[in-house]
């Protein structure tokens, strides 16, 4: 049965799981390596809800790691999948690839453009880049080179000689509900996709069956290549397999136990994985929670082949901020390389690692990131003061390193949203970024960028990618001549002591005392008045102050933060448009 995890103060999901898979591997397998593991589909971008399936496994084998087990997590790639259907938005692929849905993925084309030699290994390379990227160690395993070596010829040999058991098992459910394969974020078999959809599939969700019998075996086609194939008849004494393809009428006779091209569908296949492999530990979906869905049925089925299923939660799917439920079937979804273009591995790790798998969450793309961030910097600072929960610490060190080691990380980690602000106001011209980030601390300048990277490359790529070119800072080249003439004494005034006290509060924390303390003085209070000692009015002429010099500096009524934004501008250059 699933594990279910409870939060508990003392302790962290991981390590509640850990306890759990040690102990049942001791059971199952004792004085050998744990497994666990995970399942990947390289139909098309591996997006960042299919990095759960990765991470959930990875940071219980990690722990298992940390204390001194052996552990193997594996990474199948089903690779072996037909190809399904064109995906929308990739890029270097038209509608001419249609011609290949149903051949597998390792046979079909990679896109335009790509150095890799088929479409499966052209996304697969990048979701092995940012697995490295991310400190995850596992083993891949390609099912192209499991079936076409013939590595699982006896456990389909089997699988044939016992499909009445199997399809018996299976019609328990045949006629119940079947939870939408669309929204699986587990590998699940492209016939059975195709089914669901109407599309016209030669084959059921699990495997075919007619006049001639149930066979949880479908081959690819010799001539055309496909698997819209029919079983026609088996012999299981000679292994005498017949088959005829409905896409291009081909038909051949062939003996299974020499036949290396063909696979059996998703629902034998994955417990069939189960007992080969040993798997300890796996999640899956919430979709397949439900009756008939390919783990609840792979329970049973699994025992046909000598193993048991795997504990592991049911995980629950990731968003992101203001986007609908991910699918890797539409283009244009976030995957892990492009989260890890805009942060640092340590926070995408942290995401993962604080939420228990059945706990949904949302990655930020939008402004929200800069939020995350400050509150991960408030979980390393509490953690390096001693101050931080147990959990959170737990999570902490979980995100900043692995068993092997500690990840790479920003030497001087400054407040992302500053370096957004210096990145969108600087626009690539990095000795103005370094003038700039000096300065917010006189007392300790930046001697090269390298101090601040690379979390000012991440802010950088997220200015450039994800911010609209509406909602970027361009300074004004003139003063607003006729804003200015329109003051009245009171906003003449405010411009007037920023103006005087510029020069001696030349730094961050200088000047964000200066913006936010002149509204203060003109109200008759000290600038270091807390927020306690004044009326309520106050925030109000601070808004006010503030968009007026929005106004003045770049010409809208919002911006970066003030004080980052005067650092950029410069002294000499603010005090031209402030009408000095």
């Amino acid at each position: 049965m699933p594990i279910v995890a409870q939060s508990t103060e003392t302790t962290d999901w991981v390590s509640r799981f850990a306890d759990e898979v040690i102990e049942e591997s001791e059971r199952r397998a004792p004085g050998k390596p744990v497994v666990v593991a995970s399942g990947l589909s390289p139909s098309g971008p591996i997006h960042l809800g299919n990095l759960r399936e990765v991470m959930t496994p990875h940071l219980v084998a990690d722990e298992i790691r940390r204390r001194g087990r052996a552990v193997r997590h594996l990474i199948s790639w089903d690779d072996y999948d037909r190809y399904r259907k064109v995906p929308a938005g990739v890029t270097g692929v038209d509608e001419s690839w249609a011609e290949h849905i149903g051949k597998p993925l390792t046979s079909v084309p990679a896109p335009h453009g790509s150095a890799h030699p088929n479409w499966a290994e052209h996304f697969k390379a990048t979701m092995v880049e940012a697995l490295a990227g991310l400190g995850v160690e596992f083993d891949g395993i390609s099912q192209t080179a499991q079936y076409t070596s013939g590595v699982y010829r006896e456990q389909i040999l089997h699988a044939m000689r016992h499909r009445a058991d199997i399809d018996a098992i299976l019609d328990q459910y045949r006629t119940k509900p079947k939870a939408s394969a669309k929204q699986s974020q587990k590998p699940v078999d492209e016939a059975e996709l195709e089914a669901a959809e109407g599309s016209g599939a030669a084959a059921e969700d699990d495997g075919s069956s007619g006049a001639s019998g149930y066979f949880p075996y479908k081959p690819y086609c010799g001539n055309c290549g496909k698997d819209l194939t029919t079983v026609t008849s088996y012999d299981d004494d000679t292994t005498e397999l017949t088959y005829s393809c409905g896409a291009c009428g081909f038909s051949e006779t062939v003996r299974l136990n020499e036949f290396n091209r063909g696979k059996l569908v998703w629902k034998v296949d994955w417990p069939m994985r189960w007992a080969y492999e040993g798997v300890v530990f796996e999640p899956s979906g919430v979709d397949h929670s439900s009756p008939g869905s390919s783990f609840q049925v792979g329970g049973q089925i699994v025992g046909i082949f000598g193993g048991k299923q795997p504990i592991g939660p049911m995980y629950a799917f990731v968003g992101i901020s203001g986007m609908a439920k991910m699918s890797s079937s539409r283009g244009g979804v976030p995957t892990p390389a492009d989260a890890l273009k805009i942060m640092e591995p340590q926070l995408l790790r942290w995401l993962y690692a604080r939420r228990r798998p059945n706990q949904s969450f949302k990655i930020a793309f939008d402004q929200e990131i800069q939020r995350l961030y400050d509150e991960w910097d408030k979980l390393d600072a509490k953690v390096s003061e001693g101050a931080a929960l147990p959990g959170d610490v737990a999570a902490h060190a979980r995100a900043v390193g692995t068993a092997g080691g500690p990840l790479p990380r920003t030497p001087r980690p400054l407040p992302y949203r500053t370096l957004a602000s210096v990145a969108d106001i600087t626009a690539g011209h990095s000795d103005q970024a370094l003038r700039i980030l000096s300065e917010l601390d006189p007392e300790q300048p930046l001697a090269s960028l390298d101090e601040v990277r690379p979390r000012f490359d991440r802010a950088e790529a997220w200015i450039n990618t994800q911010v609209p070119a509406d909602q970027r800072t361009i300074v004004r080249d003139q003063p607003d001549t006729e804003l200015l003439k329109s003051l009245d004494d009171h906003g003449r005034e405010s411009l007037r002591l920023l103006l005087d006290g510029l020069a001696g509060q030349w730094s961050l924390d200088g000047l964000t005392h200066l913006v936010y303390g002149v509204p203060k003085v003109q109200a008759g209070f000290s600038a270091d008045a807390t927020p306690k000692e004044l009326p309520a009015e106050i925030k109000a002429a601070q808004r006010s102050f503030f968009a007026l010099l929005y106004h003045l500096l770049v010409g809208r009524d919002t911006g970066p933060r003030l004080p980052t934004l005067l650092l950029a501008v410069g002294q000499e250059r603010v005090r031209g448009l402030l009408g000095e």
